[in-house]
């Protein structure tokens, strides 16, 4: 530990052979960052490369009188600076292959509707595509609309960047687990909706679709996790 103290002393100082030596010796951390955000439609190179800048930005920025470990401290710099890009960069890059399916999707939902008189659930169009349920959600996740987590959802008003900046003390805010740790502490359905609703900009009712509960479920186990999720970061 104190040998990294001292790279990033070094480093600091202008030292390009000790950035290199940390950055090196910290790939693994750097990788496991970048691997949340495999399949938003960024090429894993590209993550690296946005990873590799918030790694720098954290050594740049450490202090060890924050009373935390330099890779506690580097985590949240990391995927911060890949979901600025992403958020920054604009709608994920959806693949032809998930466009396609969700063309097809849309048909089929499109022609159950004209048949039946109604919305069809995910079930039936799982009947009429040939497709699985877990192939319709992924596509419909994937295609929907992204919201911010500056956009605000819900009665009660939340956001996603509420609930991980409710803290007047950065450094404070340094000590608390990265969001998508955060969610991961959550039960899996709880999980499911916050990734459905926040992530993938799904709405109550489409998320009641894909997950085959009542709209009124999905509020109640939303506010739910954001209520779990504002006591694991506090």
């Amino acid at each position: 530990m104190n040998e990294m103290y001292d790279l990033i002393k070094k480093s600091q100082a202008g030292d390009e052979i000790a950035r290199e030596k940390l950055l090196e010796e910290n790939s693994g951390l750097v990788w496991a960052v970048v691997r949340r955000f495999i399949g938003r439609g960024v090429e894993t190179d590209d993550l690296y490369q946005l990873g590799c800048l918030g790694f720098l930005k954290a050594i740049e920025g450490f202090d060890p009188e924050f009373g935390t470990q330099f890779s506690t401290y580097a985590v949240p710099k990391i995927a911060g600076e890949i979901r600025r890009f992403i958020r920054d960069d604009g709608a994920v890059k959806v693949s032809r292959g998930i466009k396609e399916r969700a063309t097809v999707i849309k048909t089929a939902r499109n022609a159950l509707i004209a048949e039946l008189g109604r919305e069809p659930t995910i079930n039936e169009i799982a009947g009429r595509t040939g497709l699985t349920v877990e192939d319709i959600a992924i596509a419909e996740m994937a295609t929907a609309n992204i919201e911010s987590i500056h956009q605000q959802t819900g009665d009660e008003g939340f956001t996603l960047e509420s609930v991980l900046t409710d803290t007047k003390s950065e450094d404070a805010m340094l000590e608390k687990i990265s969001l998508d740790q955060a969610i991961g502490c959550l039960s899996e359905r709880e999980e499911m909706v916050i990734r459905l609703r926040y992530y993938h900009g799904l709405t109550q009712e489409r998320t009641a679709k894909v997950l085959q509960v009542s709209q009124v479920q999905v509020s109640r186990i939303e506010k739910k996790a954001l209520s779990h999720l504002k006591s694991i970061l506090s």
